[in-house]
């Protein structure tokens, strides 16, 4: 099954139907913070999130967008990042 890469965003005006989108977000993204995620998504993902997102989301009010991003395209960092670093253990408790 090939994927492909996603960002995802949206601004809702209900905290209802935010906590909705986030939800449905969640199911299908790899990583993100506050209203933008990453998703790696099938054709047939890319359908089904689009329709779960049109059930939640008020579209008179609420904006929603999904933009493919190109394998090809080098990301152009900005700002100072500080890669991650595992600890030797991680505790769940």
């Amino acid at each position: 099954m090939s994927r492909a890469l996603y960002l995802a965003a949206y601004d809702v005006r209900h905290p209802g139907r935010l906590q909705a989108a986030v939800t449905v977000l969640k199911n299908y993204a790899s990583g993100g913070q506050k209203s933008v995620f990453e998703c790696f998504l099938s054709r047939r993902e890319r359908r089904c999130l689009l329709d779960e997102v049109a059930e939640v989301l008020d579209l008179e009010v609420d904006s929603f967008v999904l933009v493919p991003l190109r394998r090809q395209t080098r990301p152009r960092p900005l700002g100072v990042a500080v890669e991650p670093v595992d600890p030797g253990f991680f505790y769940v408790g």
